[in-house]
């Protein structure tokens, strides 16, 4: 019998998720569309990622991050030959590049590698879906055999590299189009000459529209309009101080 594994894209997945799916629970709690993720060895990439989480969440410390991510990162390349593995992960970027990251440790493998994703009709992803809905989101999964592209992805990722990161996604359209969407949003970020980026931008739009500097209020229009993103709160408040820092220096 094949064994069974889950990976979740964070615990609230791993709250709610079905008792009676069979199956071992790996969680990746990790945010790799924020800050730097380069490192030639696995320790190097721990290393510069535990350095980041803490200074961007005051309440996750470096060991913290080695106590909690890192063996549940490592469990994802020991996972054996000949099992059955299911990612679950949503569209928006932020799920998108841990999506590429797990299936680079997987893509060298002999196992069958599926994807669940939260249906279309549901705005609030997996968060929205009660323990029978997620059941029928995992029969509806569907078989990863472009394991070397999306493998891809994320080492044009890590390198910066727009060029490729649009034409694989254009070459996996056909069958990820949610790839291309959260590729594109990645480059839209990026600051191009006096245009900040486009989170920034929409962050100044919101700003002046609600005539507001209430950051609850300004969060919560934020994810409805670029929930392509799907930044949380410590993302979206380090980006909005900065916007604040910038007009009061403007």
């Amino acid at each position: 019998m094949l064994k069974r594994y889950h990976i979740l894209n964070g615990d609230s997945l791993k709250e709610q998720f079905p008792a009676d799916l069979p199956g071992d629970i790996i969680v990746l709690r990790e945010c790799l569309m924020d800050g730097p993720v380069h490192g030639k060895t696995p320790d190097e990439f721990y290393t510069v990622r535990a350095k980041f989480i803490s200074k961007l969440d005051s309440d996750i410390s470096e060991s913290a991050y080695y106590d909690k991510t890192v063996p549940e990162l490592e469990k994802i390349p020991a996972i054996p030959d000949n099992s059955d593995v299911t990612l679950w992960f949503e569209d928006d970027l932020f799920c998108q590049v841990n999506f590429w990251f797990a299936t680079s440790l997987l893509f060298q493998k002999n196992i069958q590698l599926f994807l669940v994703r939260p249906p279309h009709h549901n705005r609030y992803g997996f968060g929205g879906l009660d323990t029978a809905a997620l059941k029928v989101a995992f029969k509806e999964r569907f078989t990863i055999t472009e394991t070397g592209k999306i493998a891809q992805l994320w080492e044009a990722y890590k390198a910066n590299d727009s060029t490729n990161l649009l034409q694989l996604a254009g070459e996996l359209e056909s069958k990820y189009p949610f790839i291309k969407n959260a590729v594109q949003a990645h480059i839209d970020r990026q600051p191009q000459g006096d245009f900040p980026g486009r989170p920034k931008a929409s962050l100044k739009t919101i700003m002046t529209e609600l005539q507001t500097n209430n950051f609850g209020t300004i969060f919560q229009e934020f994810c409805k309009r670029e929930s392509i993103y799907g930044y949380g709160d410590l993302q979206v408040k380090r980006l909005f101080d900065e916007v604040v820092a910038e007009g009061d220096s403007g």
